[in-house]
């Protein structure tokens, strides 16, 4: 398992303020705790069931907070709600984030998905519709605190599209009120976004191995 403090210090290297989020998907409960045994709190799913297995497994006073990461079915908003996520960084469009709001009897911080690789594959608003649809989310969404934005790279060889895909979700970032959180930056792209202003990353499997 990698060395967390070594890990954190190279990123702290870059930006200080950089959050890394541990992405758990695929990983069994026994890699988690002895990821949390190094000081890591904060960690990312992409299904809600499996947030919800392993919230069950997890003795509730290690305090760990739960991102919801991927793509969220509408028949798991209400499981999504009760699990009371510390963050849902993958609201995908004004639809979804209706949906959500409208269940909610509580304030859920959200990320706005923003597909700035503009790739069929990847979901979220596009570039041009995003900060419209942060603003009407605002607006018509009084349960969904939107604090910011979140992105995933260019799939791609060419470091200069990577590079623009961070560009085009940092700059949107730069535009929005009350923005707290730009979320952009894997395991195989973390030093590209946090150089064009990611200040939470995403990291999955290069933690436990």
């Amino acid at each position: 398992m990698i060395n967390l403090m070594a890990l954190k210090a190279e990123i702290s290297a870059i930006n200080p303020d950089v959050r890394l989020i541990a992405v758990s998907k695929n990983v069994d409960i026994d890699k988690v705790l002895a990821l949390n045994a190094q000081g890591q709190l904060e960690y990312g799913e992409n299904r809600v069931q499996e947030m919800a297995r392993k919230q069950s497994l997890i003795n509730q006073s290690l305090n760990l907070k739960w991102h919801m990461i991927g793509r969220l079915q509408n028949n798991k908003i209400n499981q999504l709600i009760s699990l009371r996520p510390t963050l849902w960084q993958s609201c995908e469009s004004i639809e979804k984030a209706k949906a959500v709001d409208k269940r909610l009897n509580y304030k859920l911080d959200t990320l706005l998905q923003i597909n700035s690789a503009n790739e069929d594959t990847k979901q979220g608003v596009m570039v041009n519709d995003a900060i419209q649809i942060y603003d009407e989310i605002m607006q018509t969404c009084p349960n969904l605190n939107l604090i910011g934005v979140m992105s995933i790279g260019a799939n791609s060889d060419d470091m200069d599209e990577i590079k623009r895909s961070f560009e085009l979700t940092r700059n949107i970032f730069d535009k929005l009120p009350n923005a707290q959180i730009c979320s952009m930056g894997m395991s195989g792209d973390y030093h590209i976004a946090i150089k064009h202003g990611s200040n939470m990353i995403r990291l999955g499997t290069m933690l436990y191995a």
